[in-house]
């Protein structure tokens, strides 16, 4: 087994991270360091599993029984976050307008699945990252 295994994943959350910042802060019109989290584009937990898959089928094959476990959970992961979490965002919006009144702020983060766009995007950062450190293991 060689580190690029354990390298993958973190170096796809930090480039999925790293761009999610930035086209949050783009659209805010200042660091958007509040909006770092959960939702929004690309997706890191799509870029951290694709990531994954791509770089074992490069390594070991599609063919390698890892390879199927990989997509298996990327496939998990990424319908997790395109619909559940995009309910309990749905309901944060909801107790927010509820709490309106009682608080200044709303308390409850809003933003939590992803769009198919956004997964995409994730699923790309993902592919780029595991091509990437195939191309130097």
């Amino acid at each position: 087994m060689t580190l690029s295994y354990a390298i993958t994943p973190f170096t796809a959350w930090l480039v999925a991270g790293g761009l999610k910042f930035l086209v949050n802060s783009i659209r805010a019109g200042k660091p958007a360091f509040g909006l770092i989290g959960y939702g929004g584009f690309p997706s890191n937990h799509s870029a951290i599993v694709s990531s994954m898959c791509a770089l074992i089928a490069l390594l070991e094959g599609v063919d390698h029984p890892a390879f199927g476990v990989a997509l298996t959970v990327a496939f998990i992961v990424m319908l997790d976050a395109s619909s559940l979490r995009q309910q309990v965002g749905k309901q944060a919006a909801s107790i927010n307008r509820l709490t309106e009144q009682m608080a200044e702020r709303n308390i409850h983060r809003e933003r939590m699945g992803h769009t198919p766009l956004e997964i995409a995007g994730g699923v790309l950062v993902g592919i780029a990252v595991g091509v990437f450190v195939a191309c130097f293991s």
